[in-house]
C-alpha cells in the first residue's frame, strides 16, 4: 500500500488520520511544519501527502506550491485537509497545485477513496 506523509500540527487530528490510513494499510510517516515536512518528503519520497492548510510557519498553501514547482517532488500527489472548507478555499487550494481536497471532520469512506484514486 502506499506511503503516505500526514502534516499537521494537531496530534489529534494527525491520530485521526493515521487511524484510517491504517484501516487500509498505508505506511505513515508525520510532520507537525511544513518545513519539517519538506524535510521528511526529501527523507522518504511519499506516494501522497497529506496536507493541512493552518500549519506554524509556512501556510499548507506555500508547502504545497514549493513541492509542486519542484521537478523532484511535483509528480507526488497532494490532498489538502482543512478546516477552511469553503468553496474559495477548495479553488485556491486546487489552483495551488492541490490534486484533491477534503474538509475536516474527514469523512473516512472520501479519504479512502481519494487515497485509492491518487495512489494507483
Amino acid at each position: 500500500m502506499a506511503n503516505v506523509l500526514i502534516v499537521d500540527d494537531s496530534s489529534t487530528e494527525r491520530k485521526i488520520l493515521v487511524s484510517y490510513l491504517q484501516e487500509i494499510g498505508a505506511s505513515i510517516t508525520t510532520a507537525e511544519s511544513g518545513e519539517e515536512a519538506l524535510t521528511k518528503i526529501n527523507q522518504i519520497s511519499p506516494d501522497l501527502i497529506i496536507l493541512d492548510v493552518v500549519l506554524p510557519g509556512k501556510s499548507g498553501f506555500e508547502i504545497c506550491r514549493e513541492i509542486k514547482s519542484n521537478d523532484n517532488t511535483s509528480k507526488i500527489p497532494i490532498v489538502i485537509c482543512s478546516t477552511k472548507g469553503s468553496e474559495m478555499d477548495k479553488f485556491w487550494g486546487m489552483k495551488q497545485g492541490a490534486d484533491a481536497y477534503l474538509p475536516k471532520p474527514v469523512d473516512k469512506n472520501e479519504l479512502f477513496a481519494t487515497v485509492k484514486k491518487l495512489t494507483t
